[in-house]
């Protein structure tokens, strides 16, 4: 049986209902091999709880990380990883895909 992620959008709503800054990861563009398609999400929230996935390993930590910044200050921000970066290896893309995820705050 394959188990269902829940959506990102309804824990966000419900996060914020419960008085939590949130912030919303969106994967915008994909190029060669990642582990996630375009629309595929990730909500955090102030207390650096999260649900859902962009990508997976390192490139999620990094997306967490700057998530957190994106509450703290309100100004979005658009990420990218990728081969060519000197830190494909590290955030996990080492099997030749670029990642673009745009994060925002909601609220």
């Amino acid at each position: 049986m394959t188990q269902r992620l829940a959506d990102p959008l309804m824990i966000a709503e419900s996060w914020m209902r419960d008085g939590r800054d949130v912030a919303i990861a969106t994967v915008i563009e994909t190029w060669g091999s990642s582990p996630r398609q375009a629309g595929s999400q990730l909500v955090v929230d102030n207390a650096g709880n999260f649900e859902g996935s962009v990508s997976g390993g390192c490139v999620e930590s990094s997306v967490i990380a700057e998530a957190a910044d994106v509450i703290r200050h309100g100004e979005p921000i658009m990420l990218e990883f990728g081969v060519a970066d000197e830190t494909a290896w590290k955030v996990g893309l080492s099997c030749g895909g670029r990642i673009k995820i745009y994060v925002e705050r909601l609220g």
